[in-house]
Formats: structure tokens, C-alpha cells, sequence
């Protein structure tokens, strides 16, 4: 088994994410807010932990690599260091879009490593109160949503909090290392 495996069984073991939300019940407890970076896709909002953002670049030059994933745009180079770089609007079914001068790419840390996520728009860094953070709408079985942490709200606009660690599957990072590779 694979690091990359044995480390997403580890996230998705319900310890895991009883441990994720034992931190959240003691936040709440102190009333305690969350930092979160927000930024647009499609129409939508979504926010992920200050925390887990490494760093925003503008929209680069990304090298292609032959037979990835379809959502996987490429790589880049982010000093010395190669980092594969995922279009959002392709992992969440969307329609694709021509980047414009308001694309960035978010690097995040996933599961240990650096990824790129292409975004619309980066907005803002918001705060939000932990018991402000609302549970997953349950979908129909087709509607994926384990990569969505909860959704909260600033002002009149919801955001969707995503999970960094569960928006790419094992097979999708243990695919996207192997092309990193070759």
C-alpha cells in the first residue's frame, strides 16, 4: 500500500474525523472563529482553512502532462519544486472557462504534498464562527459531497468550506505522483 493510500484511509477513519470535530466543538466552545481564504468558482463561493493555503500565484505557464487525469491541467514549477495543478471547474463537473487576468492558483497542502488549484477569483480572507458552520445538505447519492467541510456565511453570501484533504481521492493522488514521475 502506498503512502499516499495508507494516508487517505488515515483521513477518512471516523478517529480522523471525530478528531476534526472534537477541535470544532472546542472552538465553538470558546467562541472561536475560523480564518478562511474564499474564492470563486462559477458562481459559488467556497473558503478553505488560512491555514492549508501555502501561497496564491497569478495564473502561470503550466506544463502539460500526456495522459493525466482530465481535471489535472498540468504542473508547474514553483521554485525548484514541481507541483501538479488541478482546475477546480473540471473536478466539480463545471463548465470550463478561459482563464482571464482574475484566474489564480491557490497552492495547498493536500494530504503532505503542494497542489495547485485553479479558481475563478481569489475574494477575500473571512471569518467565521465555528457554530456559524452548518453541516452538509444531504444530496441524492449522485452529488458528490465528501469534500465539502460545511457551509457558513458572511454577511449575506454563503461559502462553501471545502476539505482540502478529501476534494482528491487516494487513486487520484497516487495517479497524479505516478505522472509527476514519468
Amino acid at each position: 500500500m502506498s503512502e499516499a493510500e495508507k494516508t487517505k484511509q488515515e483521513a477518512a477513519k471516523p478517529e480522523a474525523r471525530a478528531r476534526d470535530m472534537a477541535r470544532d466543538v472546542k472552538a465553538d466552545a470558546a467562541g472561536e472563529e475560523q480564518q478562511y481564504v474564499t474564492f470563486i468558482i462559477g458562481e459559488e463561493t467556497y473558503g478553505v482553512e488560512v491555514l492549508q493555503v501555502q501561497e496564491i500565484i497569478g495564473m502561470t505557464a503550466i506544463t502539460h502532462v500526456p495522459n493525466s487525469l482530465s481535471f489535472m491541467k498540468g504542473v508547474i514549477n514553483l521554485r525548484g519544486m514541481v507541483v501538479p495543478v488541478v482546475d477546480m471547474r473540471i473536478k466539480f463537473s463545471m463548465a470550463e472557462k478561459d482563464y482571464d487576468a482574475f484566474t489564480v492558483i491557490i497552492i495547498v497542502e493536500v494530504m503532505k504534498r503542494m497542489v495547485g488549484m485553479i479558481v475563478d477569483s481569489v475574494s477575500d480572507v473571512v471569518s467565521i464562527p465555528v457554530k456559524g458552520i452548518q453541516d452538509t445538505p444531504h444530496f441524492t447519492a449522485k452529488i458528490e459531497t465528501d469534500f465539502i467541510r460545511g457551509i457558513g456565511q458572511v454577511e449575506e453570501k454563503l461559502v462553501i468550506i471545502l476539505d482540502v484533504d478529501r476534494i482528491l481521492t487516494a487513486e487520484e493522488i497516487r495517479d497524479m505522483d505516478n505522472e509527476n514521475k514519468g
